[in-house]
């Protein structure tokens, strides 16, 4: 197989910015759904400054594309052959890699997992 150095350039630019542990665990965090700042942090025990830097670094590659709800932004996979090359890259290293979505934050407001609003009349106003 041939590839020209400006295609081995762009394969070393994506592998450089998933290198980073943190960014596979955000990766796979996300896996085939999407996730926002609020469920990384639970998932990865991580601050959200340091979460967001690291998404920046994520959709700059290309690697992820935000969704804003609100005021709140939700990060899917650009394309999901991504998780993909994480299993791959994980088995080749003799390791398991489970792409998992994030767990829901309990207390977060983010539409995801705020609670429905119920649009019944409370049972102590019909009375």
């Amino acid at each position: 197989m041939t590839i020209t150095p400006s295609a081995l350039s762009k394969v070393s630019d994506l592998l450089q910015a998933i290198s980073p542990e943190v960014r596979l665990e955000i990766l796979l965090a996300i896996g085939a759904g999407e996730a926002c700042v609020c469920h990384l942090e639970a998932a990865l025990g991580q601050r959200q400054a340091y979460i967001s830097q690291q998404l920046m670094a994520l959709r700059e590659a290309g690697l992820l594309v935000p969704r804003r709800d609100g005021k709140y932004i939700f990060y899917h996979l650009a394309r999901p052959e991504i998780l993909e090359l994480l299993q791959n890259a994980a088995q080749i290293a003799g390791v398991a890699a489970k792409a998992e979505q994030a767990e829901r934050e309990k207390g977060c407001t983010c539409p995801h997992c705020a609670p429905v609003v119920s649009k019944l009349i409370p049972a102590e106003l019909t009375h």
